[in-house]
């Protein structure tokens, strides 16, 4: 009867010394890798954190460098008012149909004024309504300085007694207004002395024929 014992590695085999797989590696070359990985990724960080302190270096000195002012023509144009911030239109009364003025004509004044900023340049007035049509004097365009008002007088004409109304109840004025900022169509509303003058007078240039 044979002997128990260890068997014997056979032919093109090597013997088991107890030791895990990767522990067969040579030492140094071990060592070596990790030099290597733990070298490698020290040059990464340094140079993400270098970055991050120039970005946020330049954040710094971009936030706390001195701004320029706007240019002086910048700060001028800002402070002048639109023009409709400046002008007011009221209604005072009505006047006498000028003379060669077609029949179904009417007549009626307004005031003009400018409160501030630079001169104002009425160049367009307009009505609501389609079967009138109207024109001012002083014709347009015309200007009014700041600080100063200007009487207007607006004389209408009816050309269809079709197409106006029976009682005006908020007529209004739209008027083409322009400065140097801006140009402007602000609709005035010119209460209601001007809508029963307004109604009275549509009456009377076509009788009965108004709706």
């Amino acid at each position: 009867m044979s002997g128990i014992g260890p068997p014997e590695p056979g032919e093109g085999t090597r013997a088991w010394d107890g030791r895990r797989p990767e522990d067969t590696r040579p030492p140094g070359r071990t060592r070596a890798a990790l030099t290597a990985w733990y070298a490698r990724h020290r040059r990464i960080a340094a140079a993400l954190a270098a970055a991050a302190v120039t970005l946020a270096g330049g954040g710094y000195l971009y936030a706390t460098r001195p701004h320029r002012p706007p240019p002086r023509e910048d700060r001028a144009h800002a402070q002048v008012p639109y023009p409709a911030q400046a002008v007011d239109m009221t209604y005072l009364d009505g006047r006498t149909t000028p003379a060669g003025a077609p029949p179904r004509s009417f007549s009626f004044a307004v005031l003009l004024s400018v409160a501030s900023g630079p001169p104002v340049t009425v160049t367009r007035v307009t009505q609501p309504y389609a079967g009138l049509s109207l024109h001012t004097d002083p014709p347009v365009p015309f200007q009014t300085r700041s600080g100063s008002a200007r009487k207007v007088t607006i004389t209408m004409h009816v050309t269809e007694c079709e197409k106006v109304p029976k009682n005006a109840g908020l007529p209004f004025l739209d008027v083409t207004l322009r400065n140097t900022r801006a140009i402007q169509v602000q609709s005035f509303i010119l209460g209601p002395r001007y809508a029963q003058d307004l109604s009275h007078a549509l009456l009377v240039a076509c009788s009965n024929k108004v709706r």
